[in-house]
């Protein structure tokens, strides 16, 4: 049986994802999006706390462990006291990766995760022991994704996120994290990297990658229902992933803050509009990342999918939870602190 859509057919044109669409010509509901300055374990704590309301059950926390001594990802001390205080039950949750490198098998997984001092928790390899499909409603590319088989064995999905910029994607955001990370090493990961058929593995590229690593985000969180929530680091903001490791580009964005939201698009929104909101010094290297990718499709995606909303409240956690703007949260950046705990 065929779960793709379209096996490499033609498709209707896609709207243009190096085109950002400005806040006043959006249309739609707003979602709450919660923001503090606080990057800190305590910044993290405080931010996931505003949205954990639903989250119960077996817990599996998705975040990006990284490559050997990777300099960027979310520093372990601070998910260290997350979990300890609000989740200490829970499970890191993990797949291997499509390319070769330190996650490429389990078996280098577990190595790299002990190098990076991801041991304070258990951490599950979900596609360790195979593989599942979950249904995708109203995809363009696929009617299933496949996932990491023990992704099933959860109840609740807490999203911490490292956004950053992303060498394919643009951007990397709860979207991402997601969509590719819960994606299997073999089959899900090729499904959205790939042209069934092709003999080159990375052919996917623009408006079509956004929307097949958009759809495979869609799966996942349907069938969390309500009993997901996404937390956004705006720190060490590469161009590059977190894939990338000890490669990647020199982060050259200034530090931002924390946000969390129940709404995966309103959050990944929030973050791309502080981006722009910034200084032409400070996001001239990740505004050319994004929109040379067309990486913002993953946005209009998500909203013609039914999967948030685009226009949203910004809270200010710091001054007493009153409304603030993308150009506020913008104001008053840390220098960058590569490495740093």
């Amino acid at each position: 049986m065929c779960i793709l859509t379209a096996c490499g057919g033609p498709q209707a044109q896609a709207p243009d994802g190096s085109k950002y669409l400005p806040y006043d010509q959006r249309t739609g509901a707003e979602s709450i999006v919660y923001f503090t300055r606080n990057l800190s374990a305590e910044g993290l704590i405080q931010a996931y706390e505003q949205v954990n309301g639903k989250i119960s059950g077996r817990v599996g926390v998705k975040l990006h462990t990284g490559e050997q001594n990777g300099p960027n990802i979310i520093p372990r001390e601070w998910v260290k006291a997350l979990l300890e205080k609000d989740l200490p039950d829970a499970t890191i949750i993990e797949t291997n990766t499509y390319y070769e490198g330190d996650r490429y098998t389990t078996e280098l997984h577990r190595k790299t995760l002990e190098v990076n001092g991801w041991t304070f928790a258990p951490v599950d390899i979900m596609d360790e022991d195979g593989v599942a499909t979950l249904p995708v409603e109203g995809g363009k590319w696929f009617k299933a994704m496949s996932v990491g088989k023990n992704l099933l064995n959860y109840d609740a999905l807490v999203t911490l996120t490292h956004f950053k910029g992303h060498t394919q994607g643009g951007f990397g955001g709860s979207n991402k994290n997601i969509g590719i990370g819960c994606a299997d090493g073999r089959i899900g990961k090729s499904w959205i990297h790939t042209t069934p058929g092709s003999d080159d593995q990375w052919n996917i590229a623009e408006e079509e990658f956004m929307e097949r690593m958009t759809e495979s985000t869609k799966a996942t969180i349907s069938h969390f229902g309500d009993k997901v929530t996404y937390v956004n680091v705006m720190r060490n903001m590469s161009v590059s992933c977190d894939c990338e490791g000890l490669a990647a580009e020199p982060v050259v964005t200034p530090d931002v803050g924390i946000l969390s939201s129940l709404d995966i698009l309103a959050i990944d929104q929030a973050c791309v509009d502080i981006i722009y909101a910034m200084t032409e010094e400070e996001h001239h290297d990740m505004l050319e990342r994004i929109e040379t990718r067309h990486g913002l499709r993953q946005l209009s995606y998500m909203k013609e999918l039914g999967m948030g909303n685009d226009r949203y409240i910004l809270i200010d956690l710091d001054n007493g939870g009153v409304r603030i703007t993308a150009q506020d949260a913008a104001k008053d950046l840390k220098p960058f602190v590569t490495g740093g705990e």
